[in-house]
């Protein structure tokens, strides 16, 4: 697959983890999506789309325009599926799917799709029973089907999707579908790592139906097996991937005591039947003239040093955070990716972690989507001690303000929150209080030599030149006059309240994103072309690299002596930055620069719970673009 453009669906899952290193090594061109944030591992081998795939836009996979598809993107539950899964299984496998397919049909050089698909569409008469069997029945591709649940049924409508597109391709693409057997491996939720885990941290085993037989495919064998058919452009159609060999759940049991030989095993009761099944593997043996080979006795000892390291790695990750935590989101108003992305970077943390969205209106967009929202009073000094009473009563630990209004009550208060065990998230008031007052910003450039367009309260300091005039607080698009001469600078002035004035440059406006640690260390800065704005705010935006742009960038963030996220406006002359304002707060097309990998809200967080460890930004390899526009919710029931 060398220099082949390769779009992977969910690979930051199981079978993606060990996919995405052998797509590297192969000399692919990777882009994935997927709804987690990108593994360190990736760092510089793919493009990453962290996100809702169900997002995803035509303009966005037509930029990467893929030859291969591999779909791994699914989501499952164990072996009884709840009612809680029926919207979940639409959303994330039904719908999906049928997205996918949908744009990248139209991509022009699409050759081949890779669909992992799953043995629990046969019908399950053919291999489950009321009573243990001794010898395992081999599903064929021939065999009949009949969905056993709801993910079965979400399988085969898109392997008929498939057959359907094809058929009217043209001969521009073929389609695989890979029915995968019982598969498990490392970073998995699977049984077998479930009782891993159990087992290390000395807790007892339960085991069901311990005669059923099953057809068990590690997942770096079914990551082979995939790459291996993608990569045969005769295998169309459908073909089973499993080793062909099934074992009981009690040879699991069996390889597990010899690694646990004091292990504690509670074999209970269960109504369900016992299965008996293994993959008919004759034709992918025939395509491939391979199939997987490891045993349970290999691949077992893996998982457990898998998990043995990854217990220590967490345990000191959390060694700080012994119980769940809450952030409140202030001002959340319709900030509904920004709060999504701090409950990702939260849950990182503690997987009970918890967002609070905070707003004096009570129907912003972001309660629906926060885990609790809180109506809040007005943010003034004689609110000060309700203020604190309601974060502790609510359980907030940590406050993200996000308004630039809001920034100067947060500093002026950081201590009395702080002695109330609350850390907020904000820069100290000298620093916060040079980014508000434009005036101010642009005498510090000045008087520190930065590369920050200057300012005054009257236009004669600039000569005949083209002037802005704008607020000296406040928003700077608001009421903002461009390339006036000093005559008319002066008659638009009349309609504001404190004006300043500034040369008017002419060029390219970017915003530039970075993160300041507590003890002024600027881990990296993010570029960003404002390719669409609307109201002062991006509406499409794309990352790009420019070094010298990037060290100017650092140089005036480390001197402003901001700390946490923060958002530069500037314009590029001749190679170099004229800076127009600095936010010193996450900004609203911010999430942007997490998808290249600079993590601003879980350093923030980290740092806030105790974790003070040097952050250094490693950037993608590749650039992002982001579209950001509305999108629908549905809400059902009746005391509305």
């Amino acid at each position: 697959m060398k220099n082949k453009r390769v779009f992977v669906t969910g690979g930051a899952g199981v079978i993606g983890m060990e996919m995405i290193p052998l797509l590297a090594a192969m000399g692919a061109d990777v882009l994935v999506g997927d709804l987690k944030p990108q593994p360190e591992s990736f760092t510089g081998l793919v493009r990453y789309r962290q996100g809702d795939i169900n997002d995803l836009t035509f303009d966005e996979i037509a930029a990467f325009d893929p030859e291969i598809v591999i779909h791994l993107a699914a989501t499952f539950e164990r072996s009884t599926e709840t009612l809680g899964f029926w919207d979940e299984n639409f959303q994330h496998n039904v719908k999906l799917s049928h997205h996918v397919m949908s744009l990248v049909r139209l991509c022009k050089n699409l050759r081949r799709v890779v669909f992992a698909s799953s043995y629990l569409i046969y019908d399950p008469n053919l291999y489950q029973h009321k009573t243990a069997q001794t010898k395992p029945y081999s599903l064929s591709e021939e065999d009949p089907i009949r969905p056993r649940n709801l993910t079965g049924m979400a399988k085969l409508a898109h392997e008929q999707e498939l057959k359907f597109l094809e058929s009217f391709a043209n001969n521009q693409f073929t389609t695989l579908s890979v029915r995968i057997y019982r598969g498990y491996g490392r970073r998995s939720r699977d049984v077998i790592s479930r009782w891993v885990r159990s087992l290390i941290q000395g807790q007892a085993i339960s085991v069901y139906r311990q005669e059923g037989l099953f057809d068990y495919i590690y997942a770096a064998d079914s990551a082979e097996g995939l790459l291996r058919l993608a990569n045969t452009e005769k295998a169309t159609g459908i073909v089973n991937l499993g080793t062909g060999q099934s074992r009981s759940v009690g040879d699991v049991i069996d390889v597990l005591k010899l690694h646990f030989p004091s292990a504690e095993v509670k074999y209970e009761n269960s109504s369900i039947e016992f299965e008996a099944s293994q993959a008919d593997t004759r034709r992918l043996e025939k395509l491939l003239r391979w199939k997987p080979s490891r045993k349970l006795e290999d691949t077992i000892p893996e998982i457990i040093a898998f998990e043995r390291a990854e217990l220590v790695r967490t345990s000191a990750a959390n060694s700080s955070i012994a119980s769940p935590f809450s952030v409140l989101l202030s001002s959340a108003s319709r900030k509904v990716p920004l709060l999504q992305s701090l409950k990702m970077a939260a849950v990182r943390l503690h997987p009970n972690a918890e967002v609070i969205a905070g707003d004096m209106d009570d129907s912003v967009a972001t309660r629906y989507e926060a885990d609790g929202f809180w109506q809040m009073p007005r943010l003034t000094d004689d609110d000060l001690g309700s203020l604190i009473h309601g974060c502790q009563s609510r359980g907030i630990s940590i406050v993200l303000p996000t308004r630039d209004g809001e920034l100067d009550f947060w500093s002026r208060h950081r201590g009395a929150f702080a002695r109330a065990g609350i850390q907020v998230l904000v820069s100290h008031t000298p620093a916060v209080e040079r980014c508000r007052d434009k005036l101010a910003f642009g005498q510090f450039g000045r008087e520190t030599g930065l590369p920050i367009i200057p300012a005054d309260t009257s236009p004669d300091a600039f000569g005949p030149i083209p002037l802005v005039v704008k607020e000296r607080f406040g928003s700077g698009s608001l009421g903002i006059g461009l390339g006036l001469f000093p005559a008319a600078a002066r008659e638009h002035a009349r309609q504001l309240s404190e004006p300043i004035f500034q040369p008017f440059i002419n060029g390219p406006e970017i915003s530039i994103d970075s993160w300041v640690s507590k003890q002024g260390q600027v881990a990296g800065v993010v570029l960003r072309k404002r390719d669409r704005v609307v109201a002062g705010e991006s509406q499409v935006t794309t990352t790009f690299r420019d070094e010298a742009l990037e060290a100017q960038a650092v140089q005036v963030v480390t001197a402003l002596g901001v700390c946490g996220p923060v958002v530069l406006q500037a314009i590029v002359v001749d190679g170099a930055l004229q800076v127009i304002e600095c936010n010193p707060r996450f900004g609203g097309a911010s999430t942007t620069s997490i998808a290249v990998g600079l993590d601003s809200l879980f350093w923030s967080l980290a740092e806030a719970v105790g974790h003070h460890e040097p952050r250094v930004l490693q950037r993608s390899a590749t650039n992002v673009r982001q579209v950001r526009s509305p999108k629908d919710r549905w809400i059902y029931g009746s005391n509305f």
